[in-house]
Order: structure tokens, then sequence, then C-alpha cells
């Protein structure tokens, strides 16, 4: 999903949105709900595995994205990061889509490879930081732009959309729910009864952006199937498609 004041049709009929550039200035985050955070990180603990750290951010516009990195473990045998804080404002979701199940609320999940390279010092190397940025940069998407993200909502790396790095295939971002995890691990459920949809983050080729826009999301999907294209970012995975 991209933006635009107009919405023009995709080949597959699905409507491709364009935003403009943000207008507004820089509008510090407000302090987040304490509840949420708190439901988060048990529910990331008791699905994923300890929080080994969290990686803040300095200065938040709009809304305060961390990411809680959980270590490769026996059974989860790769890097689980999970953001926090995309939550602390609702989404702007048609009412259809909550009729539907979706939550208001959201939060984004990204698992890499266990060899990966994280941390302050491997961070100043775009190579290694850039999921991260990704991660980031989709959970402040909703609010930026009074929209909402869901299941099947693709966001391209620019218009035209370019590779997330030169030496990288990658040039977009699919929004999924998650598959390798449980069904009770798809949403966070805090005290007070307030709903996070917890959706998956998976990086894209051109071809197979491509696929969704021109055939719809059900061969996208198919074509996933049969490459056991999941959460766990892949950085040599061919296309699918």
């Amino acid at each position: 999903m991209t933006s635009s004041d107009d919405d023009a049709g995709s080949g597959s009929g699905s409507p491709i949105l364009r935003h403009p550039a943000p207008t507004r200035g820089f509008e510090p985050a407000e302090p987040g709900d304490e509840e949420v955070h708190d439901a988060l990180e048990a529910h990331i603990e008791r699905h994923f595995g300890p929080v080994a750290w969290v990686w803040h951010e300095l200065a938040s516009h709009l809304v305060h994205i961390d990411v809680h990195v959980v270590e490769p473990s026996f059974g989860r045998p790769f890097y689980t990061l999970v953001t926090g804080g995309m939550s602390d404002r609702p989404m702007n979701v048609p009412d259809a889509a909550i009729e539907a199940g979706l939550a208001d609320r959201a939060e984004l999940l990204l698992c890499l490879p266990a060899d990966w390279p994280l941390g302050q010092q491997a961070f100043a190397d775009e190579a290694a930081y850039w999921p991260i940025r990704l991660l980031k940069t989709i959970a402040r998407l909703p609010h930026e732009y009074d929209t909402w993200i869901g299941p099947w909502h693709s966001i391209p790396n620019g218009d035209p959309a370019e590779p997330y790095m030169p030496d990288l295939p990658f040039v977009a971002a699919l929004v999924v729910e998650m598959l390798r995890c449980p069904p009770e691990a798809h949403t966070v459920v805090t005290e007070s009864g307030k709903e996070i949809s917890l959706l998956a983050v998976v990086p894209l080729h051109q071809a197979e952006i491509d696929v969704k826009l021109t055939q719809g999301s059900q061969a996208l999907l198919d074509a996933f199937r049969s490459a056991t294209v999941s959460e766990l970012f892949d950085p040599e995975r061919p296309s699918s498609v």
C-alpha cells in the first residue's frame, strides 16, 4: 500500500493509495500507555522469549517507537524483533475492518537470522540497521497519514520502489499475519481489555509486489505457500514468483 489523495486502482482491482509528503512539522510523542507497554512486554516474553534489550528512540515524532529484541533460542533459532509504541495511538481503521476483527491498535514483528549483526556498533552500518528502520517507518506511517495498516497492505520503498540496500533485491514490505507462532500470539490484550494486533512484516521482491498488484493478494499467498515464505527474513531468498 502506498497512499494518495487520489485512489488509483491496481490491475487486481485493489486500491493504490499515494500519500503526499507530510506537511506538519515535528510533533513530540506524548508519554506512552504503561498498561499497553506492560501487556506487550509480557506477551512477547510469553510467546517468543525473554526481551534481551530494547532499541530506544531518542527523539520521537508522534509516537515513541522502540524495538524489543528477543535473542535466538532452541525453539526459535533466530532473532525476533517487535515494535513498541505504535499502539500508543489508535489507527484510523475503517468500520468494516473493525467488524471483521481487526484491532485499531497494532505492533509489528520481523525475525532475522541468528547471525544478523545487532547492537549499537553494528547499527552504525546501514546494511545491519535497515530492518530496524523499516519497522519504525511502517509503525509510524498510520499516525503520520491518519490511516491504518492491516494484513495484506504493502508498502513500497519509495515511488518508484527502490531496494532497501544496493545489493539487495527487496523493494517493498508486506504486512501479514504471523506464521511462526500459535494463533493466541496474534493479539495482545491488556488488563482493561484493549486489543492490539501483532502483525508480521515480510520484505518483497519487485516481482512479488507486481503479482500482488496485478493478480491480487491470493495469488501472492499461493506463491508464498509454495516457497514457504514467512516473517523470518532470508536475505538470500529468491522471488517466490
